[in-house]
C-alpha cells in the first residue's frame, strides 16, 4: 500500500482542497482503494489520470530523470506525450548483466519489467525506491487469461 496516497496527500498533489477531493470520491469521479478500516487511498496512476484530464502535463521529480542541475524535489515536465502511454511507478528492482539491465517498476499493485541498456540505467541513476515513468511505444499488445478462466476445449 506504499504506492497509495491518503486523500489529504492526493489533494495536495492535485492542488485541490481535501473537501473537494472527498466530494469527487463520493461522486465516483476518482477511483480509490479502501483500506480494511474503510479509509480511501488513491493510486499514483489515478493521480496522473486526474492531472491529464485537467489538462496538466505529467511531471516527475527531476532526480528521477537524472537531471542534477534541477533542485532536488522539483518537478519538471517529462515530455508532451499522450497520458495513455505513460505509466508512473516506483523502481522495485534493477538487475544489470553485461550491456543490458532489467528494470522492474511497481505500478499500483502491478509490476512492469523493461529491458534497457545498462548505460541508460547509469545515466538515469536508477535504483530501488526511485520514482520513474515507463513510456510505452509498441505496435503490438498481447492479452492473456489464466487457464481457470478459459472454457474447456472441445475435441
Amino acid at each position: 500500500m506504499s504506492d497509495l496516497l491518503t486523500v489529504r496527500a492526493a489533494a495536495d498533489r492535485l492542488g485541490v482542497a481535501y473537501s473537494t477531493l472527498k466530494q469527487w470520491i463520493y461522486e465516483g469521479s476518482i477511483r480509490t482503494t479502501k483500506t480494511r478500516g474503510g479509509h480511501h487511498r488513491i493510486s499514483e496512476s489515478e493521480i496522473q489520470r486526474q492531472l491529464m484530464s485537467q489538462g496538466r502535463k505529467n511531471s516527475v521529480p527531476a532526480v528521477a530523470l537524472g537531471k542534477p542541475s534541477v533542485a532536488l524535489g522539483q518537478s519538471v515536465a517529462l515530455v508532451a506525450l499522450s497520458g495513455r502511454n505513460q505509466l508512473r511507478g516506483m523502481v522495485d528492482e534493477v538487475r544489470s548483466d553485461g550491456l543490458l539491465a532489467q528494470v522492474r517498476l511497481r505500478i499500483g499493485d502491478q509490476f512492469l519489467t523493461a529491458v534497457i541498456t545498462r548505460d541508460a540505467v547509469d545515466e538515469l541513476t536508477l535504483k530501488r525506491g526511485d520514482e520513474a515513468v515507463a513510456i510505452i511505444k509498441s505496435t503490438e499488445v498481447m492479452i492473456g487469461r489464466t487457464s481457470s478462466d478459459r472454457p474447456a476445449r472441445r475435441r
